[in-house]
C-alpha cells in the first residue's frame, strides 16, 4: 500500500483533530466540514487509504451523534470498502446502531453481531443498553455485559 505525502498526512491528521475537538463537545455541524476537508485531501481512489477508514468513522460517527442515522448509514457503509474497516467493532456497532435506528432490523442484527463478535461486548461498553438487549433477543449467545448494573438500568 502506498503512503500519503508526509505533508498531506499531516494537514489531514490536523483537520481530523479539529473535527475531533468539535465532536467531543457535541458540535457535529462544527466537525463534519473540518472531516471532509480532510476526506478532500485523499488522492483518488479515497477508499484505498487507511486515512479514510478513520476519516470516515469519524463522519459516521458524528452522524449518529448528531442523530441523522442515514447520513451516518451511508458513510459508514463507505468506510466498510475502506482498508481494515471489515471486522472493526467500533464501526460494526455504529452501523448497525443505525440500521436499527432506520428501522432495518436484519442489518441491524448483522452489524452488532459483529461489532459483538469483535471484541466479546466490550464495544457496547457505555452505549444505550438497548442495542445490546435487541441483539440478545434476535442472537443466541449473546452475553450481558461482566458488568450488567451499568447497562440494564
Amino acid at each position: 500500500m502506498h503512503e500519503l505525502p508526509e505533508e498531506t498526512h499531516t494537514e489531514i491528521q490536523r483537520l481530523s483533530a479539529a473535527g475531533d475537538q468539535r465532536a467531543a463537545a457535541s458540535q457535529f455541524a462544527e466537525a463534519l466540514p473540518l472531516y471532509w476537508a480532510a476526506w478532500d485531501l485523499l488522492p483518488e481512489p479515497k477508499t484505498q487509504w487507511e486515512a479514510a477508514t478513520w476519516i470516515l468513522a469519524a463522519v459516521g460517527d458524528a452522524n449518529f451523534l448528531a442523530g441523522d442515522y442515514e447520513a451516518g448509514r451511508d458513510n459508514l457503509s463507505k468506510a466498510m470498502h475502506c482498508p481494515d474497516a471489515v471486522g472493526n467493532p467500533f464501526l460494526h456497532l455504529r452501523l448497525g446502531q443505525c440500521q436499527f435506528e432506520l428501522g432495518a432490523s436484519d442489518r441491524a442484527v448483522d452489524e452488532l453481531m459483529r461489532a459483538y463478535m469483535g471484541d466479546g461486548g466490550k464495544v457496547f461498553e457505555g452505549q444505550d443498553p438497548k442495542y445490546l438487549r435487541f441483539l440478545q433477543t434476535k442472537a443466541k449467545g449473546v452475553s450481558p455485559p461482566k458488568k450488567p448494573w451499568q447497562f440494564w438500568k
